[in-house]
């Protein structure tokens, strides 16, 4: 997870270039108001880590590929010494060199005038008791091959992972080393949906994309999102969405889709209330040189939907709102292109004079009526997951009326405050949602099941998608 796009670009570096866009996207999501990311980086089934021999260690670069090959490592002696005047532990410094084809040693203060300057990061007094709060294994991010799972320290390096040879005990330390992690570090082949969805296959030990998100520690995703992928993959997104059921997928037109009539993403794509389609593509400044660069709209979006929550609230359309970033669009779009786009769920992106660059639609891709709506569709999602989580209390409490009705109240003060906040539709509360949890709902075999039943009906508001104004001129009328 990051919480900004310095801290996106110190765990993933400034992978900038011709189809690298998750750079980009980061950005536009934290510049439109977007604080939480989790960031999957993929790689192939066949690409393999660098790394490098420290004694009863390996230096291992934190991720599979090539680039790990220009990560430059130095174990050494501890600044810190103890009054014997020995050191108490050992040093780890890391650096990587994003660009630059010359890689030289970073920490020989012969050369501190040269550059490229790599980024670095630095372990001092790491101690191999496993006691204290020093110790390597609490620090960093550690894997013991006995024992297999992954550790990862509270300083969480970007660039390296600790490994504990097998058959080697604890006590021991990495030997000294000062050199490239020049072993291995592959990059396998190009990606494929296959890496997209993640599973643990050829060289890969650890689920990554799609597989990663569906773990417990990432429960509270709400919108997944990949910057310009192929076809499968797109319904390898939107069918994750779908079957963990608490998410919505934001989904890309193809760059240069110049004839905006021709878009059908229901037909092309498929027909789903837990996607929405984004065109066209945006022109941004590009955060590394300050060239105007054409990116997906996505990312940005993902940071419209997340300003709109949390000032709003999920009932309130993403729509209608500044695109922040964006200096301007790859093609513009005009009222009559609108009114072939908005029945086919695509999502325009506009220029208004005075008003700038704005999301001006709010469709999910589903036909059926009653979802077409992104507030509607995602509304039914916060609370379906409010109350699902917020009644977990209930397992294996007594299945009788009592328990029935303390249900029914909680459920009861939860959705009274999100219509009171304007989410759901109504005069009185009667009308904007009702609860049923009795024997009504339930049948005496549910019960001996272990089956509590809750039947609960909310009436959501819709986006004023259309405002049309009725104009009257009356002719005066003859004085009698």
């Amino acid at each position: 997870m990051v919480t900004s796009y310095k801290e996106y670009s110190r765990y993933f570096g400034g992978v900038f270039g011709e189809g690298n866009f998750l750079p980009y996207a980061a950005s536009g999501f934290f510049e439109n108001g977007g604080k939480r990311l989790f960031v999957c980086r993929l790689v192939d089934q066949d690409a393999t880590p660098a790394q490098a021999d420290a004694g009863d260690f390996f230096l291992r670069a934190a991720g599979a590929g090539s680039w790990g090959k220009r990560v430059w490592a130095r174990v050494g002696e501890s600044i810190t010494r103890d009054k014997n005047n020995i050191p108490v532990g050992f040093r780890l410094r890391v650096a990587y060199f994003a660009e630059g084809d010359e890689i030289y040693d970073p920490f020989d203060s012969a050369n501190d005038a040269r550059s490229p300057r790599p980024y670095v990061e630095d372990y001092n007094d790491l101690v191999v008791n496993e006691k204290l709060p020093d110790y390597y294994g609490k620090r960093l991010n550690f894997i013991d091959m006995d024992k297999g799972p992954k550790n990862q320290g509270p300083d969480a390096s970007a660039l390296i992972v600790l490994v504990r040879k097998s058959g080697v005990a604890a006590g021991v330390a990495p030997a000294a080393f000062n050199g490239l992690l020049a072993d291995q570090g592959e990059d396998g082949g190009d990606l494929d949906v296959t890496d997209y969805a993640g599973a643990v296959a050829g060289q890969r030990a650890e689920e990554q994309g799609l597989a990663a998100l569906e773990l417990d520690p990432y429960r509270e995703v709400a919108l997944v999102y990949a910057p310009d992928v192929d076809p499968a993959t797109r319904l390898a997104i939107i069918g994750h969405c779908e079957r963990m059921r608490f998410r919505f997928a934001v989904i890309d037109a193809s760059k240069g889709s110049a004839n905006p009539t021709g878009l059908d993403p229901r037909t092309t794509i498929t027909d789903s209330s837990y996607a929405s389609f984004y065109y066209p593509w945006l022109a941004i400044s590009d955060p590394s040189t300050g060239a105007r660069k054409i990116v997906p709209p996505g990312g940005h979006m993902l940071g419209v939907f997340a300003r709109t929550d949390v000032e709003r609230g999920v009932f309130k359309a993403p729509a209608n709102e500044i695109v922040r970033g964006a200096l301007d669009l790859e093609y513009d779009i005009n009222d009559a292109h609108q009114e072939t786009l908005n029945p086919r769920g695509v999502n325009a992106i506009r220029r208004f004079p005075g008003r700038g660059i704005r999301v001006w639609g709010a469709r999910t891709l589903a036909s059926n009526s009653l979802w077409k709506y992104v507030p509607v569709r995602r509304l039914f999602i916060f609370i379906e997951r409010s109350i699902y989580e917020g009644t977990q209390w209930v397992v294996f409490e007594p299945n009788e009326p009592k328990l029935w009705a303390r249900v029914s109240d909680t459920t009861r003060l939860f959705l009274r405050t999100q219509w009171r906040e304007g989410a759901l539709f109504g005069r009185k509360e009667e009308e904007a949602f009702h609860i049923t949890c009795d024997e009504t709902v339930m049948s005496r075999d549910d019960i001996l099941n272990g089956k509590l039943i809750c039947e609960i009906g909310i009436a959501p508001v819709r986006p004023a998608e259309f405002v049309i104004f009725r104009i009257f001129q009356n002719t005066a009328e003859a004085p009698r």
